[in-house]
């Protein structure tokens, strides 16, 4: 390896170090400022529903897909939003979305439709202002920066990078408590991973 390339190597690895740090503090600055009460409330809706469906938009989408996942392992009835064997939402149901800005229009038109048929919702967001916020029965809010809000003071990570993150920790924190009251070993969960890959 050449010099240049050595220390090519080297400032590449000092920055990533530096901005491991720098996410590492973020989340945890944000995730402290999460209301536990909030999850709380979240677990005993998941809990008590007859089957949880789940809808997000881009990056947020993908780590709520990670949270059915972890659900299914309980053996809960969960579903994604948009997928062919999707059924429909009913009364008695859990609607899961998140939204950082509480405004992506798929994601609202989907609460908008649960809350018709007498569905719950569920909603994560930076805006316990947003129409989001407002359909649901219970909000988890999470102090990050939306999207577009280029020259935040909360975040120094590009876009909604910190509220997918702090999300992805919610909804593990919502699977543990759920997993640790149902005293389910980890075998039996794993009984339900999938097989067909």
């Amino acid at each position: 390896m050449s010099s240049n390339a050595s220390r090519d190597s080297a400032e590449t690895a000092e920055a990533i170090s530096t901005n491991l740090t720098l996410i590492r503090n973020e989340i945890t600055a944000t995730t402290t400022g999460i209301d536990p009460q909030e999850l709380a409330t979240l677990v005993a809706y998941v809990g008590s529903a007859e089957r949880i469906f789940v809808a997000g938009a881009g990056r947020s989408g993908l780590v709520l897909r990670m949270a059915a996942m972890r659900l299914m392992h309980l053996g809960l009835a969960v579903h994604v939003a948009g997928e062919t064997t999707t059924p429909a939402i009913a009364s008695g149901d859990l609607l899961l979305v998140a939204s950082g800005s509480g405004t992506t229009s798929g994601i609202v038109k989907d609460a908008e439709t649960a809350a018709g048929v007498g569905a719950r919702i569920a909603a994560v967001t930076t805006n316990p202002s947003s129409p989001l916020a407002k359909l649901a029965h219970v909000v988890v809010m999470v102090p990050a920066a939306q999207k577009t809000d280029h020259g935040s003071t909360v975040t120094r990570q590009y876009s909604g990078s910190l509220f997918e993150q702090a999300l992805f920790l919610a909804t593990e924190a919502v699977f543990q408590a759920l997993w640790q009251s149902t005293g389910q070993p980890a075998d039996q969960l794993w009984l339900r991973h999938a097989n067909l890959e």
